[in-house]
């Protein structure tokens, strides 16, 4: 028996592209902000915050394009669409993250050899607002963060914009008040640091999901204990659980119940439905039942589904 939640899955989907969308829009405009307040005021700490920006514009343009090949039907070829094009947008941009703190890391070496004087109160105001704009596709993107990896790349590439934009404040009051430049390359340093945390936590489930791994949600033995105190489950085995995308997660078990009619079967199939949807959050449930004579050389008149 097997069961799917299409429509659910499609209506968050179109979801994700709206955010996605907003969450460019808002990104490129804060990128061109603090690019061309960078160069104005000669600041790295706000050119590299702005390095981070084009990254996401980037990353979250890959994000959106991907989460539109989601929406794509399944076909013959492709049975279960192209929900893993979110999953190789966002290990493509947890990779595009270490490039880019490396490039801010480097800047920052030359920077704190030879510091160069800053315009602190342009930079200030650039980051000010370059801040407020990373706040709203925070809030923006928040909700949808904790279900979908595409989202949650993206999430957390805004993350660190905000708190690159928080620093690059920080190093700017520091400049205005002590008149000492080593704050810039310092806050730059503290940005990468930022950029190389978020880029490890999703190349870690991006990998568990194209490995197949048991998804980092779900407790594997919790999961094989609650089904086999439904009632009429003798035994479970052969239970996997994967991710088809982080939204997306199917399971497949083999269950042994006593010789009984195909009703009966039906209302313990039902039963593990219910539970595994609920407390899991699995839509797509494919369980296959075997009576506990079959394969004894015991006569019985079970009939298998």
């Amino acid at each position: 028996m097997s069961e799917h939640l299409h429509g659910t899955d499609r209506n968050n989907q179109q979801a994700v592209v709206k955010r996605l969308s907003w969450a460019l829009i808002i990104t490129f405009a804060i990128f061109l902000l603090e690019l061309c307040g960078g160069f104005i005021s000669n600041s790295l700490s706000l050119k590299s915050d702005a390095a981070h920006l084009f990254g996401d514009v980037l990353a979250l343009g890959l994000s959106y394009i991907a989460a539109r090949l989601a929406l794509l039907p399944p076909s013959s070829k492709r049975t279960f669409g192209y929900h893993r094009a979110e999953v190789l947008a966002a290990v493509f941009n947890g990779l595009t993250l270490f490039f880019l703190a490396g490039y801010i890391f480097y800047e920052s070496y030359h920077r704190i050899l030879n510091p160069q004087p800053i315009k602190s109160g342009i930079m200030f105001l650039v980051a000010i607002v370059g801040l407020i704009g990373n706040l709203y596709v925070v809030f923006k993107l928040h909700s949808f963060s904790k279900e979908n990896l595409n989202i949650r790349a993206a999430y957390l590439h805004i993350i660190g914009d905000m708190l690159g934009s928080v620093g690059v404040v920080a190093g700017s009051l520091i400049i205005m008040t002590t008149k000492s430049y080593l704050a810039d390359p310092i806050i730059s340093v503290f940005i990468g640091l930022i950029i190389i945390y978020g880029a490890i936590g999703i190349l870690k489930e991006g990998a568990n999901i194209l490995l197949e791994g048991t998804p980092l949600s779900i407790n594997y033995d919790e999961l094989k204990s609650d089904i086999g105190k439904i009632e009429g489950v003798l035994s479970v085995h052969d239970l996997h659980v994967w991710t088809i995308s982080s939204s997306n997660l199917i399971l497949t078990a083999h269950i042994k119940v006593s010789d009984q009619s195909t009703h009966q079967s039906g209302d313990i199939l039902g039963a593990i439905n219910e539970m595994v949807r609920k407390k899991y959050g699995i839509g797509h449930i494919t369980i296959q039942t075997e009576c506990e004579c079959c394969g004894k050389g015991i006569p019985c008149g079970c009939r298998m589904i």
